[in-house]
């Protein structure tokens, strides 16, 4: 039976104003003005938001802890790294967050690369990286699930470790989900083995279709042992009541991308991952591919899910992601700008449309 689909949101945890053309404000990443966007998040059917990750930005697990504190439903998707934090470190916080949320708590592991240096961390290629990540994935959820764990791997230990609180199973749900994305070969090995769920930028249905089907091929040859991976879509989805309307604010916003060169929307610039540069190779297929994923942001710097844009009406894009929803997505991660104003409109016009 195919998973019930989902739908989060994203909340830009940036130190500067005007993320990817957010309005910009000097409170605009108060506890006042996030807090405002997750209560939104709950109002308008939204499950709850991803939350980024990187080095020079606040703290991700601290700013998830506070909006969860300030929320009764709102479930962050908290964006880690492997090597900021420890296994048996981060099991127990995400447990103890898990506990206290009476279960909100998932989890995006994040393997791109970071200044890794700043916080005395070091990696020796891609090889050692996503070994790491494998290794604490793995780790992490023995942690989660066992008791007096013992591990002497190539990059952690731990002897006799048992995680306190323990986790109280939900349902099926044991743990927080462990969200995973990157479109290398070793990625997607990690994917196939350990993430409960693979996150997909926005790409053009044949290429979503094809790494869900070697995903998929992939898992049975290297002979998972856990349940089926489920795949995500994290992309830009801009709205407007017309078809008309929306393209006319689609092209007016990348013209103001052109002239101020991608200032805010370049934050996935550094270091192109192959996922991105998939996303950035679209451009030479087309500036519009399938009916309306728009792919001119790349020009101008829009990185990761701000590359390529779902455009048009709530009808127009609705349709666009229930074709996703056949290949086998279940987990739809959507944003635009200005954030709060678009979790209303979204949350309003475009999710009854996808839950009908």
């Amino acid at each position: 039976m195919t998973a019930a689909s989902e739908y989060l949101w994203y909340i830009p945890n940036a130190a500067t104003a005007g993320h990817r053309g957010d309005t910009a404000s000097e409170d605009h990443n108060s506890l006042t003005t996030l807090t405002e966007q997750a209560k939104a998040l709950e109002r308008h059917g939204w499950t709850g938001a991803l939350i980024g990750t990187g080095w020079g930005r606040p703290d991700t697990f601290t700013l998830a802890t506070a909006l969860a504190a300030q929320t009764t439903s709102f479930e962050p998707l908290i964006a880690i790294r492997p090597g900021y934090w420890q296994p048996a470190h981060f099991a127990s916080s995400a447990a103890t967050l898990d506990h206290l949320t009476g279960g909100r708590v998932r989890i995006n592991i994040v393997s791109g690369k970071d200044n890794l240096a700043a916080y005395g961390d070091s990696e020796d290629g891609q090889a050692e990286r996503y070994g790491r990540t494998r290794e604490f994935m793995r780790l992490v959820r023995r942690l989660w699930t066992e008791e007096a764990v013992s591990h002497a791997g190539e990059h952690f230990g731990v002897e006799a470790s048992t995680v306190v609180p323990r986790l109280q199973p939900r349902g099926t749900r044991r743990h927080p989900r462990l969200y995973f994305g990157g479109a290398s070969e070793a990625a997607e090995r990690v994917a196939a083995t350990e993430a409960d769920v693979q996150l997909f930028w926005g790409e053009p249905l044949d290429g979503v279709r094809e790494r869900i089907e070697r995903l998929k091929a992939l898992s049975g040859n290297l002979d998972r042992d856990l349940p089926p991976l489920e795949f995500g879509l994290r992309i830009t989805t801009l709205v407007r009541d017309t078809t008309e309307q929306a393209w006319a604010d689609a092209e007016a916003k990348v013209a103001e991308m052109a002239r101020s060169q991608g200032s805010g929307w370049n934050d996935h610039q550094r270091g192109v991952a192959k996922g991105q540069r998939r996303l950035l190779d679209l451009q030479a297929r087309g500036e519009v591919l399938d009916e309306n994923l728009y792919t001119a942001p790349g020009k101008f710097g829009g990185g990761g899910a701000g590359t390529t844009w779902l455009v048009g009406s709530a009808e127009d894009v609705a349709r666009s992601l229930r074709k996703y929803q056949e290949l086998g997505i279940t987990q739809f991660i959507l944003s635009d700008t200005p954030y709060l104003a678009e979790i209303r409109r979204q949350g309003e016009e475009l999710l009854p449309l996808l839950r009908d």
